[in-house]
């Protein structure tokens, strides 16, 4: 089989569906309702991730103190209250799993 064929199939079936919604979007007009809403998509999708990786360990819910993931997380959000800087929360949360990781070996 000729892998070349292959690597073009794939690329175009990676680029299409990139491409084709900016190339027609111009021509769509979308409600003010709409575009709002797709304003929170990024920060729904964000959360989840973050939640998935901090609440389960292999494949499993740990809501104990040996959870180091939960714990730096739990950090990160008391940082991120009281501080409502970015920054400060990142390094918060890495800085807390660093010393959580160190202490616990």
């Amino acid at each position: 089989m000729n892998y070349w064929w292959l690597v073009f199939a794939m690329a175009l079936v990676t680029f299409l569906p990139r491409y084709l919604p900016m190339a027609f979007a111009n021509k769509l007009k979308l409600s003010p309702l709409l575009l709002r809403a797709l304003e929170f998509v990024p920060i729904a999708v964000l959360s989840v991730i973050i939640a998935q990786a901090s609440f389960y360990r292999g494949g499993e819910l740990d809501v104990g103190f040996s959870n180091l993931h939960l714990l730096a997380a739990t950090g990160a959000v008391i940082t991120g209250i009281v501080t409502r800087q970015m920054f400060s929360t990142i390094v918060a949360g890495l800085l807390v799993f660093s010393m959580l990781k160190l202490i616990a070996g």
